[in-house]
C-alpha cells in the first residue's frame, strides 16, 4: 500500500515531524505491520518495530516503534495520525 503527499494532511504532517516519522516508515508500517490492538472501533491501526540504533532528541535508542491509525472509506485510505515510541522493545515483538 503506497501513500502520496496528498494523503498526508497538515495535522498528520505536524505529528510526523514532531514524532520523527517519515512517509517511507508509514508505508512500511501499513504494508508489514501487525494489527494495533488499541485502535478505536471503526478505526484501524498497524504497528511496526524498526531497528533504530541512533539518537533522537539527544538520547540513543536501539529501536523505534511506529503506529499508524487510519480509516477506510469507500475503499480509500484515510490516514488519521501516527505515534512513535523510542527504546528497546524486545518483549513487545509478536
Amino acid at each position: 500500500m503506497g501513500i502520496t503527499d496528498e494523503d498526508i494532511h497538515p495535522h498528520l504532517q505536524a505529528r510526523m515531524l514532531q514524532r520523527g516519522v517519515s512517509k517511507e516508515e508509514i508505508e512500511v508500517v501499513l504494508n508489514k505491520g501487525r494489527e494495533a490492538k488499541d485502535a478505536k472501533p471503526g478505526t484501524y491501526g498497524k504497528v511496526f518495530l524498526f531497528q533504530y540504533e541512533r539518537e533522537w532528541e539527544g538520547q540513543f535508542y536501539k529501536e523505534k516503534e511506529v503506529t499508524v491509525y487510519y480509516k477506510l472509506r469507500q475503499g480509500k485510505l484515510i490516514l488519521l495520525t501516527v505515534k512513535a515510541r523510542y527504546g528497546s522493545f524486545k518483549g513487545d515483538k509478536p
